[in-house]
């Protein structure tokens, strides 16, 4: 029995040390594989006409980010100041950079914790601002259906993220790179 253990031990120590640069390299792959796209896409349906559409954002921008507020004002983006202008823009340009620093791992788990919290406020956006509540979108845990946009999906992408957080961008990385850059100035 102690010869058991104790190979079951080495494997899982090797697999364990795997692990470490394994993990973070197959959570980024996984992130630029399902959820890179979707956020630049979304990003794209919220830049404004011509070479000044990264500050001048769509009103579609808007509609994703404000609707009540937009619908309250007759769909006048004007007439919106300039917080909701700031938070739009932030949000269009957190949608292609966060995205891009997590793929190519560089600042990762500042990237990870940004993308965190996009995620947090475009799920409240979709139930408070958009008024989403039918279940099949807005999902429950711990009901037996896993599909829910919401909760459901969601929560696979907040935990994916942590996992960046937790343990960074990994050996095969921007952040990886620099690190071994800074270490003999450092000594």
């Amino acid at each position: 029995m102690h010869a058991l253990v104790s190979i079951h031990n080495a494997a899982f120590d090797l697999v364990e040390r795997a692990g470490n640069w394994l993990l973070p390299l197959a959570a980024r792959f996984v992130f630029a594989a399902t959820l890179l796209m979707y956020f630049w896409n979304s990003g794209l349906t919220k830049l404004g006409d011509g070479i000044f559409g990264l500050v001048s954002p769509s009103i579609g921008a808007y509609s994703q980010i404000f609707p009540k507020q937009l619908e309250a004002v007759g769909y006048d983006t004007s007439q919106l100041g300039a917080f909701q202008w700031l938070v739009v823009v932030a949000g269009t340009w957190a949608e292609f950079i966060l995205p891009l620093l997590l793929v190519i791992g560089l600042a990762t788990r500042l990237a990870s914790l940004g993308m965190i919290g996009f995620v947090v406020m475009q799920s409240l956006t979709d139930v408070y601002g958009h008024g989403v509540s039918d279940l099949k979108t807005h999902g429950a845990w711990f009901d037996r259906f896993p599909d829910g946009v919401i909760l459901d999906q969601r929560l696979f992408w907040v935990f994916l993220l942590s996992v960046l957080v937790v343990k960074g961008a990994g050996a095969i990385s921007v952040d990886a790179l620099l690190r071994r850059r800074a270490l003999p100035a450092l000594a």
